[in-house]
């Protein structure tokens, strides 16, 4: 087999797509110590990618030597347990000029000119002067024109330039103080400068995933047995229905890791439907002796040397966040909720409150309402209430209501939920804030007080444990029965009691009582494998929560029921006090507030 050979079949490893070679690229320019990083690309990077960065450069000696495989000048005395930058494999330029047409100028800052060489579907050409300022730019034309059979799999050049935009994000989150530029025929520009603010990673955050999401979400920072987390994560009721706004850094390397997905899934578990996804940003620093990245040469996998204290870490620090957030409720539910009115039954009027006010009888002197077409007649039977006129079914909170004097309690309105006011349709709470008004879902509001408390009477008192009358055997592969027996005492803290019983089965003794008559096969085959593909055996405690979820759906107040001005504010209460109540255990909000300017902007007041 031939050398060309060799470096194709290396490079389908490292190079997948257009936006590898881009990762990779980007990924030289940050360890070259860039202070500005400029993508141009063309069909979605097939016929043109080129990174410029303004780093140190590259000598003649390390330029002939870094497209050679296997060649790097990264690894401090060969330890592959110290890897302190993103790039150190010595494959990426090699494997791109084995499959495309590459170029590399470059100028080390101790060089009196800049060098050039070229690769082209694996043949080196001479090492040569070129003419450049500092730093390295490096062109990859016609990519995959050495192995055909490649570019039928890759997708539509939107797709492709697409993924590519995604890979330098998820850069640059990481780098703040690098500035990132994003152009070509197949886009518009896109540019992401260098972060000056005071806390320059907010500030990129903002950049990349708006201001909506620095709005709505929760810092955080923690730190266990060495092993520190940062980074911000979202509240509940900031949700995607896909997991493309979660990321992850390990020692700033951008990193997919099945752990830290199972483990942000995990302490989003209770407050986010399961088709929902939070969104966070998450950077985990930690020596790197006890962190693998050489799993894969794409170096998007890793491996913890402790993986179940880095899980707990993550989980213990969005739980903790997501309780100090208390009723905290997304500032997007009532951006939406104004947009929608906007567009419904508002919209018709914004060209008339912006026209200035002209009365019918404009000059007349004397002009009086009564003589205008409208003319507001008795009331009819039955609606001796204000309030029920225009609203529907309303309950008024006093009897006071009727001449539009209803007592306020005054440090009521100070809280952060107001005071209670009415009840619209026997479902939504009115209250009245210093500066605005909140509306409440009585039934989801009770729903998460009410599963808050089931979850502290379960966390005071172990699980209630059901004996079986004849322990359940399950048969299950012998890898299988290793992984729950390491895990049985983690299972029989929820309540699940089994032993191993020969080398391919598993024999449950006691199942927890809340789940009553369960499929235990199915129960105990499903933990397996979420044991084998996470390295966590949540399952079960879900399965307890959703129990739990499903007794507070029923025991809570329900739509229509009819409260009292007392009840009504006593739910306000509970819920400034409750962890969680800004979202019902589905993650739909509980509550909405609306500020008196967005008000007054609807009736053209302002």
């Amino acid at each position: 087999m031939g050398e060309a050979v060799i470096n194709r079949i290396a490079a389908g490893e490292v190079i997948e797509r257009p936006a590898s070679v881009v990762k990779e690229l980007v990924e030289n320019a940050v360890d070259a110590g860039a202070g500005m990083v400029e993508i141009v690309t063309a069909a979605g990077g097939k016929t043109l990618l080129r990174v410029s960065d303004d780093g140190s450069g590259m000598t003649a000696a390390d330029l002939a030597l870094a497209v050679r495989r296997h060649c790097t000048s990264k690894i401090a005395d060969e330890d592959l347990f110290d890897i302190r930058t993103l790039g150190f494999r010595g494959e990426a330029l090699p494997s791109i000029g084995a499959v495309g047409r590459l170029s590399i100028v470059t100028r080390h800052v101790d060089e009196p000119h800049a060098w050039r060489i070229a690769v082209e579907g694996g043949r080196e050409t001479p090492l040569g002067p070129a003419a450049r300022h500092r730093g390295t730019q490096v062109e990859v034309r016609d990519l995959f024109f050495a192995t055909p059979a490649r570019l039928k799999f890759l997708k539509s050049d939107r797709a492709e330039a697409a993924a590519i935009t995604e890979v330098v994000r998820r850069i640059a989150l990481a780098y703040p103080h690098i500035g990132f530029s994003l152009s070509g025929a197949d886009r518009q520009a896109q540019s992401w400068p260098p972060a000056r603010d005071a806390d320059p990673r907010l500030a990129r955050i903002a950049q990349i995933l708006g201001r909506d999401f620095v709005d709505n979400a929760l810092e955080l920072d923690a730190e266990r047995e060495g092993v520190r987390l940062t980074g911000f994560a979202g509240l509940p009721t900031f949700h995607r229905g896909t997991a493309q706004q979660q990321f992850f850094y390990v020692n700033g390397r951008p990193v997919k890791d099945k752990l830290l997905l199972s483990a942000l899934r995990g302490a989003y578990a209770d407050v986010l439907a399961r088709d929902r996804h939070p969104v966070a940003v998450l950077f985990l620093e930690l020596d790197p002796a006890h962190v693998d990245v050489n799993v894969h040469p794409a170096k998007a996998d890793v491996r913890f040397r402790d993986g179940q204290l880095v899980r707990g870490l993550l989980v213990g620090a969005i739980r903790q966040a997501l309780v100090t957030a208390g009723h905290r409720a997304s500032t997007a539910n009532a951006a939406a909720a104004m947009d929608a009115i906007r567009a419904g039954g508002f919209g018709g009027c914004a060209a008339a409150a912006e026209a200035p006010y002209r009365s019918p009888a404009s000059g007349a002197a004397g002009w009086d309402w009564r003589r205008s077409a409208f003319r507001p007649g008795p009331a009819p039977a039955g609606f001796s209430e204000p309030m029920q006129a225009g609203l529907g079914d309303v309950l008024p909170l006093s009897a006071d209501a009727r001449a539009g004097a209803v007592p306020v309690d005054e440090e009521a309105l100070r809280r952060p939920l107001g005071a209670a006011r009415a009840q619209v349709h026997g479902t939504y709470i009115i209250a009245q804030t210093e500066d605005g008004l909140v509306i409440v879902d009585q039934h989801a509001a009770h729903e998460r007080l009410v599963y808050e408390r089931l979850k502290e009477a379960l966390a005071a008192r172990a699980v209630a444990r059901q004996m079986l009358l004849i322990p359940e055997i399950v048969e299950l592969p012998e890898e299988d029965v290793g992984r729950l027996a390491e895990r049985a005492a983690e299972l029989e803290s929820v309540g699940l009691v089994l032993e191993p019983f020969g080398p391919g089965a598993v024999a449950v003794r006691e199942t927890p009582a809340l789940l009553g008559e369960i499929d235990i096969r199915g129960l105990v085959r499903d933990l397996a494998d979420e044991l084998a593909e996470w390295d966590t055996a949540t399952g079960l405690k879900e399965r307890l929560d959703h129990v739990a979820a499903t007794m507070a759906c029923h025991g809570s107040v329900r739509a229509g029921r009819r409260l009292r001005a007392e009840e009504m504010d006593a739910l306000l209460r509970d819920m400034e006090a409750t962890p969680l109540s800004g979202q019902c255990n589905h993650g739909r909000p509980t509550w909405i507030e609306l500020k008196l300017g967005d008000i007054e902007r609807l009736f053209g007041r302002k």
